[in-house]
């Protein structure tokens, strides 16, 4: 008897922009990957992204087990580059500085 064994690969994709995603989706890895280690379960993770299969999300936390640290390095390196852009945008655009222009502007309107 002959069984056919083939490796399946991971349901997920880098974009363009350099953001790991679940294939056929705009869901980020880094959702389930964060909702399982919050220890959410996988049907409870598809309750909350309707979109994805009970079987990619399966399949998403089996690739997150097997490959742990290239999984932990790649969204500690986002979350670096995310604060990294948030700084750069805030010090651009001050928060405070837009509120105070946007109250200046209400209160002169009326």
């Amino acid at each position: 008897m002959h069984f056919p064994i083939q490796a399946d690969l991971p349901p997920i994709a880098e974009s363009a922009d350099g953001v790991v995603r679940i294939t056929g989706t705009r869901i980020p890895l880094e959702r389930v990957v964060r909702a399982f280690c919050a220890g959410s379960t996988p049907e409870q993770i598809a309750q909350d992204f309707d979109v994805l299969s009970l079987e990619t999300i399966h399949a998403v936390i089996n690739y997150y087990l097997h490959h742990r640290v290239e999984v932990e390095t790649y969204l500690d390196t986002a979350a670096t580059e995310q604060a990294q852009t948030r700084s750069e945008i805030e010090s651009q655009f001050d928060p405070t500085r837009v509120r105070a222009r946007l109250i200046a502007k209400r209160l002169s309107d009326c």
